[in-house]
């Protein structure tokens, strides 16, 4: 099928946009928007999926508000012509890798949101995600990350949270390739355990920001590593955000991660994280300020799954009171923890975001979901 996307030279493959050049039902294209303050009073996210090969896509856009996280999810039909907006939520491209738009208009559950996106840094691409089981490939996919700031307003019902640049900042991120989603296919290889340990941390400094992507395996040893420091745009309206132009990430060597989990839990009560720069051994101290589940843009959740299929156009609300939830539930383990970050003289604030199924020896888990127990 050809469309208007047909019309640029961005081909990859003999086929039209809208065809992938697999046929894996667990190929997708996603965008992620998180947004944070350094006291934790505003704190959202929100995600869009397209699985052209499962004709579907979906979106979800949450926001914590005193200690109540808000959600709306929308899941439909693919369109066709690549458009970027289903049901209530949608994104705008008003200029690619530098300007982006968030908007959410839902009535019914009270939720609205205009929200801007402005880069402070060149987007940065993770390591290749390549893993196989069996021979049989489960994970493929390439994540570029992008930090910067946000402004515009939110609104949950009669309270209007205002968004300004000089305080509130986050991550957008952009993925494609193949995944698990949705309902899985079946096969005949025999069940097996899961076993996750992921840490992302995209953080921000005046003067620079920095980001950590780490698998682990049940003995700690890292299968994938990103380290780096992402230098700022000297001047984000002018400054080129890609190619040889734009200013390039530093690896940093040795990382190694401290994390004391809250009990009960599989979220961080507090961690550090050390590396090694030209300048010498280096520390981070992270200190939680506020909790997001990523069940509420629908990773991991029961219904809301990313790439299930809902017929036509499907959209639903739920919230979540933070100090209610078990989490000890599978649904309940994938976090973001909101963090204020002190590295010697430097303050800032990002988001470590934690996602631990299995046991992990060094951090004293065991069992699939169970929470951290002292002894």
């Amino acid at each position: 099928m050809i469309t208007p996307f047909d019309d640029f030279p961005i081909h990859q493959t003999p086929s039209p946009v809208t065809q992938p050049g697999t046929s894996d039902p667990n190929f997708y294209d996603r965008f992620y928007f998180g947004g944070h303050d350094a006291a934790g009073t505003v704190v959202f996210a929100a995600a869009m999926g397209l699985y052209p090969n499962r004709n579907v896509m979906d979106a979800a856009f949450s926001v914590v508000v005193d200690g109540v996280q808000h959600c709306v999810f929308a899941s439909g039909p693919l369109p066709r012509d690549r458009h970027t907006g289903i049901g209530p939520i949608s994104v705008e491209y008003n200029e690619p890798l530098r300007v982006l738009q968030l908007l959410v208009d839902d009535p019914e559950s009270g939720l609205r949101a205009e929200l801007t996106f402005r880069a402070r840094t060149a987007a940065v691409a993770e390591p290749r995600q390549t893993t196989h089981r069996e021979g049989v490939l489960i994970m493929d996919y390439t994540r570029m990350s992008q930090w910067g700031t946000w402004s515009g307003r939110i609104s949950v019902g009669d309270t209007t949270l205002e968004v300004s640049a000089d305080r509130v900042v986050g991550v957008r991120d952009r993925s494609w390739g193949v995944r698990p989603l949705g309902d899985r296919t079946p096969t005949n290889l025999p069940a097996r355990t899961p076993q996750v340990f992921w840490l992302w941390a995209p953080l921000h400094f005046d003067d620079v920001c920095t980001h950590l992507a780490a698998f682990e395996l049940a003995n700690g040893f890292r299968w994938l590593e990103q380290a780096v420091l992402v230098p700022l745009l000297d001047d984000p309206a002018a400054s080129p955000t890609w190619g040889a132009d734009a200013p390039a990430p530093q690896l940093v060597r040795n990382v190694v991660h401290d994390l004391t989990w809250r009990p009960g839990t599989r979220e961080i009560a507090r961690a550090a994280i050390c590396f090694d720069t030209a300048d010498g051994p280096q520390r981070m101290e992270l200190t939680p300020v506020a909790t997001f589940l990523q069940k509420g843009i629908g990773y991991g959740h029961p219904h809301w799954l990313h790439g299930r299929a809902h017929g036509e156009l499907t959209v639903g609300r739920e919230t979540y009171v933070l100090a209610d939830v078990d989490r000890e539930q599978y649904e309940n383990v994938h976090v973001q923890t909101v963090c204020r970050v002190t590295w010697g003289d430097r303050e800032g604030v990002g988001i470590l975001e934690q996602l631990v199924l299995g046991d992990h020896e060094p951090s004293g888990l065991t069992g699939m979901y169970d929470g951290w127990r002292a002894g």
